[in-house]
């Protein structure tokens, strides 16, 4: 029986020590956020798409690569808070790209062309306890990436007459915070990493090339909430 008392004793003191730590690991992940459940946040931001163009190829030039270039646009997004930390976010934007070939035969490069990118996301957030004045967050969540306006670089069109990108679906990982500064105002820095491979196809298939270009989107704007 002793043995018995002595072993619900320990339980009960480990117990008891380890309360404050986990109540303390809880917090760091669900104390107080600035914000409730039903709340909805809206960013206006500009925003930077830097393609990371990896695993690039164009079949049969060896050592060539696909590019596509850098683009800057603006963005909106709205996020609905389901409890103060959960929150699931849907954002707009498109931006215009130009996509080049350089490497192997092609020496230091050709511009093939330009396109434009509509990317909406999904995203779920999770917002962690306001830190100060910041209320940071992160996010996992899918892209789909549309192109349209595709077109040829006037120098290509005397030999292709059509150039084309395939949709690209892929996950995307999201980081920021808001900082709030009058009322329901706040200033926004956020970053998006997107996962999308995707396939280019010029002069009626005639070369085809694979490139992940697993953009890389920098965004500082405004919000407000609702």
């Amino acid at each position: 029986m002793n043995v018995k008392l002595c072993s619900a004793a320990a339980v009960l003191m480990a117990a008891t020590a380890c309360t404050p730590a986990l109540a303390q690991g809880y917090s760091l992940l669900s104390g107080p956020t600035g914000y409730k459940a039903g709340d909805i946040m809206t960013h206006l931001s500009i925003i930077g798409v830097i393609p990371q163009n990896m695993d690039s190829h164009i079949t049969g030039i060896p050592g060539a690569r696909l590019g596509i270039t850098t683009g800057v646009s603006p963005e909106v997004d709205a996020s609905y808070f389901v409890t103060p930390n959960l929150s699931f976010q849907l954002i707009a934007a498109t931006s215009r790209h130009t996509i080049t070939a350089k490497g192997g035969a092609l020496g230091n490069g050709a511009t093939l062309g330009s396109t434009w990118v509509l990317p909406p996301t999904l995203t779920a957030q999770w917002h962690f306890p306001q830190i100060g004045v910041v209320r940071p967050y992160v996010g996992v969540g899918i892209t789909v990436a549309f192109f349209y306006g595709t077109s040829p670089s006037s120098q290509l069109l005397g030999t292709s007459d059509k150039l084309g990108l395939r949709t690209a679906v892929g996950p995307s990982f999201e980081a920021g915070f808001d900082v709030p500064v009058q009322g329901n105002w706040s200033i926004n820095v956020d970053v998006k990493q997107m996962i999308l491979p995707t396939a280019a196809r010029l002069d009626h298939g005639a070369i085809h090339a694979m490139t992940g270009l697993n953009p890389t989107v920098v965004g500082f704007g405004v919000g407000y909430k609702f």
